[in-house]
């Protein structure tokens, strides 16, 4: 029996090259979004990249929801910024962690972090720009993805923080 491989793409314009052109082509500049020193810059077009956003999406809601992730993020990890900064250690960039494609692992679940929760905002918000039944129908697809960003953000989150990703008691 020969092995079958089967490629599906439920609409042309969702083909992933068509998508990346979408991306290339919507991109401004050098948008980035100045953090908190402590914190690496996020910038947009990397996150549009990195997260398969494309250009129906426009640049200042993408933004908008990027913003929000950072200074949720920022928020949840307050503690963990003051005690590093006690310890010395004057950026995320410099934390004492595993280095993978030139940036420590704390970077990367940050970035992860941020991305995600910026995403899971904006598959939220798609509802309230395309109320047609293909936007329903899309929605009911979207809701799944929600969680799991949100679920990856939250993991992203905790490994930050050196707790376990979760939490379970017995009854």
């Amino acid at each position: 029996m020969a092995d079958l491989t089967i490629t599906m793409y439920p609409d042309d314009d969702l083909a992933m090259p068509a998508v990346q052109k979408n991306v290339e082509q919507s991109q401004p500049a050098n948008d980035i979004i100045n953090n908190d020193p402590f914190y690496p810059n996020i910038e947009l077009t990397v996150l549009r990249n990195a997260m398969r956003i494309d250009s129906n999406v426009p640049n200042e809601r993408l933004k908008e929801a990027t913003l929000h992730a950072v200074l949720d993020v920022n928020e949840e990890l307050t503690a963990f910024k003051a005690a590093q900064l006690e310890a010395n250690v004057t950026t995320l960039a410099n934390n004492q962690s595993v280095m993978i494609d030139n940036q420590n692992q704390q970077t990367h679940h940050y970035l992860r972090a941020v991305y995600c929760l910026a995403v899971a905002t904006l598959y939220e918000r798609y509802a309230s720009y395309d109320l047609t039944n293909d936007g329903e129908k899309r929605m009911t697809m979207l809701e799944e993805s929600i969680g799991d960003l949100r679920r990856d953000a939250r993991f992203a989150i905790r490994t930050i923080l050196g707790k376990p990703k979760i939490t379970a008691t017995l009854l």
